[in-house]
């Protein structure tokens, strides 16, 4: 993880790597986004091609992450460390799902 940080705002990057088995569709999406919006922090997704907002359900389905993709999670303001962390976590976790 990459942490930069300047005046009251933190700049913070994660790898991820998506362990749902339906990938970051649908309920998964929208419980991320959900996730993302209750942060102060602009928070992105960014894949090999794509840079989209993680507080938009439209952009995180744009994403097209399945099960296996990797992407980086980058977030900018002052909790950023705290959002990647709690999003990274969601996704390693599989968002519940068995």
């Amino acid at each position: 993880m990459a942490i930069i940080k300047t005046r009251e705002e933190v700049h913070a990057m994660r790898q991820i790597i998506i362990m749902n088995e339906l990938g970051l569709h649908a309920r998964p999406a929208a419980e991320f986004v959900r996730r993302a919006n209750g942060f102060r922090s602009e928070i992105w997704i960014l894949t090999e091609d794509k840079r989209l907002s993680a507080l938009s359900l439209i952009e995180v389905m744009r994403a097209n992450l399945n099960q296996g993709a990797v992407a980086t999670l980058e977030a900018i303001g002052p909790d950023a460390l705290e959002a990647v962390e709690c999003l990274e976590k969601m996704v390693a976790e599989g968002f519940g799902e068995t």
